[in-house]
């Protein structure tokens, strides 16, 4: 489902959690998908239950999941409306970038640095 790097400086839950993240508001975890239970995930990744539990948690606070106790974690409908939301605030930063005269590669730099990504 998902592959952990034991070298990485993100910690082991927030690379669970924004992992399912992408691949639920990508579409390639659709709505209805149930994940793994807790205990088998973090079996099959090397992690503690509890690792996996926080990430499935913050999963949940932001609406991407639903838990259905013995129904287990499937993705909610909240994944296509986070991708709807996020579309709307670009088309607002855009907005807004061009209303203050700022050039399209400065505002990219601008968003690649608020993603701590690397420029291109």
């Amino acid at each position: 489902m998902i592959e952990i790097d034991p070298t990485s400086d993100v910690a082991p839950y927030e690379q669970v959690r924004s992992k399912l993240a992408q691949r639920i508001t990508a579409g390639s975890l659709v709505v209805g998908t149930r994940l793994p239970p807790v205990r088998r995930l973090a079996t099959e990744l090397g992690l503690a239950a509890n690792t996996v539990a926080r990430a499935y948690r913050e999963l949940e606070e932001a609406g991407l999941v639903e838990t259905r106790g013995r129904g287990g974690t499937i993705v909610s409908a909240a994944g296509d409306r986070a991708r709807a939301r996020l579309g709307r605030a670009a088309e607002v930063y855009a907005d807004t970038a061009r209303e203050l005269g700022i050039e399209a590669e400065e505002a990219l730099r601008m968003i690649r640095s608020a993603l701590r990504l690397a420029p291109e």
